[in-house]
């Protein structure tokens, strides 16, 4: 039986649990707008707005290093609907929060949630698509961010200024969105690659997919090298992501004096970009290509923080700045990570691998965005210089480890080494659903 089953839908797959992206994204730039409110209401100084903010990262990263692990060995379905949950009751908190410390417990608990759910929903798409569409479908997840970021960024423009009442209404928004997404996903089931490699393990067959299941295997080749060089590349590349996602706003109220509703605004314009981005790497994201365009995609990602390091803050400089990002986001960040990082592991250690690579990004970035404001006070020049070097070495790493393993599919290895494997069962290689 072929992985195109009956009732597979990968594209409904593809969008139902790519709405973790578009949670993810709509948790992070709603945040950084109500940062300013809660600031004002609660009184909170430079500290407590970093360790609130870093919060929110932090439970990603935990989130991520957790639900990555139970993914590979409860399967995907349940961690994915249980995360959706703790989402749930996380913006009940945000919602009611009297306090700091309320505030702050439930960002963490969102970030618990919504840093799970990523990897686990990532292996489902993957897991359900195609050599011939992966890419593809993997890529409709960074539509899906974007789409998070363009509603959060127009509601909060229109709710900000009326305090913490129109916070409310934000995150509202967002629990509705998590609310359908838990109902959809009841209709997906679970991933028929996990199922047959978790089968062979149990069963305790000598086959590849049910031999690689342990986590020191990450450590050892090949998986090693690209292990490595995913962490490097997302993080340092997340750093100027996280950054500006937090703390754009923040940067751009007190360092560049735009009033706090013309600042959630004045991305609008360049969406569109970033629309044309994403959509054009899902275009060229399963050919040859793809690498071509991560190499000048990871050269915008470097210029972006240069932008603010080297002419400052205001209007012109956001808006120069943000186009290079567009490119940069659009080839040479999260898009082409995810492609790489489901392509580069074994079933049993892919959302191991994928939370693992998504937690190490999110610890650096929570202790980034913890002392954030305490650095901009050595003035925004200092730190966008700072994000622009470390994006650079992860993308010149990611470049010279991805040069030659850029077509490399674990799914085609698998599947290959499955049919020549002497202790493969014949019900193992005849419902072998990554072949094509």
């Amino acid at each position: 039986m072929s992985q195109h089953h009956k009732g597979s839908r990968p594209w409904w797959v593809a969008v139902v649990s790519g709405m973790a992206s578009y949670i993810d994204a709509a948790a992070i730039i709603s945040f950084g707008i109500a940062i300013v409110v809660y600031q004002e209401a609660f009184g909170l100084d430079e500290l407590q707005v970093g360790l609130t903010s870093g919060a929110l990262t932090f439970g990603i990263a935990i989130g991520a290093l957790v639900g990555g692990r139970l993914g590979d060995r409860f399967g995907r379905r349940p961690i994915f609907t249980l995360t959706m949950v703790v989402i749930l009751i996380a913006l009940v908190g945000l919602i009611v929060a009297p306090n700091a410390v309320v505030l702050m417990a439930s960002a963490l608990l969102l970030g618990l949630g919504t840093g799970a759910d990523l990897p686990v929903s990532l292996s489902t798409i993957s897991e359900a698509a195609s050599e011939k569409n992966r890419g593809r479908l993997l890529g409709l997840s960074n539509l899906l961010w974007i789409a998070g970021i363009v509603v959060s960024t127009v509601v909060g423009s229109q709710l900000a200024a009326r305090g913490i009442p129109g916070v409310q209404v934000i995150f509202g928004i967002i629990g509705i969105v998590a609310l359908l997404t838990m109902l959809a996903r009841l209709t997906i089931p679970e991933s028929p690659v996990w199922q047959l490699a978790r089968a062979e393990k149990t069963a305790g067959l000598a086959t590849p997919r049910g031999s690689r299941g342990s986590l020191g295997q990450l450590l050892q080749a090949p998986y090693r090298t690209p292990f490595i060089a995913l962490i490097v590349f997302y993080t340092l590349t997340n750093l100027v992501a996280n950054t500006t996602g937090q703390y754009g706003n923040y940067v751009l109220v007190n360092f560049g004096g735009i009033p706090i509703e013309t600042a959630a605004l004045i991305g609008l314009p360049l969406l569109p970009l970033s629309i044309v981005g994403f959509l054009w790497f899902m275009k060229i994201a399963d050919k040859p290509s793809r690498f071509m365009y991560f190499t000048i995609g990871g050269a915008s990602l470097v210029a972006a923080p240069l932008v603010y390091a080297l002419f400052g803050v205001s209007i012109a400089t956001y808006l120069i700045q943000a186009v290079f990002a567009a490119v940069g986001s659009a080839f040479a960040f999260e898009g082409i990570m995810k492609v790489w990082t489901q392509q580069s592991f074994p079933t049993l250690l892919r959302t191991t691998a994928q939370g693992m690579v998504i937690s190490v990004a999110r610890f650096a970035a929570a202790a980034l965005a913890s002392v954030t404001p305490l650095l901009l006070t050595l003035g925004p020049s200092v730190m966008y210089g700072i994000l622009a070097a470390l994006a650079l070495v992860g993308v010149a790493w990611a470049w010279v480890v991805f040069r030659k393993r850029d077509s490399h599919s674990e799914f085609r290895t698998e599947a290959v080494e499955q049919i020549e494997s002497p202790t493969a069962s014949p019900r193992a290689v005849g419902a072998d659903p990554a072949a094509h």
